[in-house]
């Protein structure tokens, strides 16, 4: 099976790093025409020049702030202004750590804006073409925590769970202009963000991060984080022809670290 996205147009969100940009890598790599979505207009011109290119095939950026909902719907409106794509993976950076007793309201509404509307405007204004074409892929990057909520992540326990119960309403409504749905819960990958989130645990703990990042690491099965190129893999196949019966799923990744079914 080799996966050919040639011809297909992709727009990747919080692409500069971690997830969104192996993700953007691979479907480079797989021949898709991709657009990168972040705030740092410097590090996303850097970041075209590392997606693989072949003749003819042409990546594009757009600067958007997911913390700035108003902002980022302007720059969504223009960018989808006469354009379309065939594949949509919706991501962004995490809100932050802390436990539930500690958020103001505030800061739930903030969480919101970044995790649950974002995803939501982005995807209406992707489904316009996607529906005229009769064809699209959709993919959530969500996380493992809503089968399992993690201690002291509760603004993202509670708004990625959101996302995916509107995903799940959204696949069945789809389906039948041929458009996917699906999220991934993803679990420890290493990247930087979980590198900060390592280095904050282990200063609260007070334990060398080397150890802490051990006993993270054993906790989990496989006994290693995740490889950001493997979720790359996984999102290349949901976006491509392979995966056309496949919605309105949750698909761990997480070295088998979910202990519920």
């Amino acid at each position: 099976m080799k996966i050919n996205l040639k011809g297909q147009r992709a727009l990747v969100g919080g692409a500069t790093s971690g997830l969104g940009k192996a993700i953007a890598l691979q479907l480079a790599a797989c021949g898709a025409e991709v657009t990168v979505m972040a705030r740092n207009r410097e590090k996303l011109e850097k970041l075209l020049l590392e997606l693989p290119k072949e003749q003819n095939q042409l990546h594009d950026y757009v600067v958007v702030d997911f913390m700035n909902f108003s902002k980022f719907e302007e720059s969504l409106q223009a960018f989808f202004d006469g354009k379309s794509i065939d594949i949509l993976v919706n991501n962004t950076q995490g809100p932050a750590a802390g436990p539930a007793i500690d958020q103001s309201i505030g800061d739930y509404q903030q969480a919101f804006d970044l995790l649950f509307k974002t995803y939501c405007l982005t995807t209406m204004l992707a489904l316009e073409g996607m529906k005229r074409k009769k064809y699209g892929r959709i993919i959530n990057v969500s996380s493992m925590s809503v089968k399992e909520p993690l201690p002291n992540m509760a603004l993202s326990n509670s708004l990625r769970a959101a996302v995916v119960n509107w995903a799940k309403t959204l696949a069945e409504e789809t389906a039948p202009y041929g458009i996917t749905v699906n999220n991934i819960l993803t679990g420890s990958f290493d990247t930087e963000r979980l590198k900060n989130l390592h280095q904050k645990q282990a200063e609260q703990k007070g334990i060398d991060l080397k150890e802490w990042r051990q006993q993270a690491a054993d906790k989990i099965p496989m006994k290693r984080f995740g490889k950001p190129e493997e979720y790359g893999y996984l999102s290349a196949f949901l976006a491509s022809e392979f995966s056309a019966y496949i919605t309105g799923t949750n698909i761990p990744i997480d070295g088998g670290a979910l202990q519920s079914i």
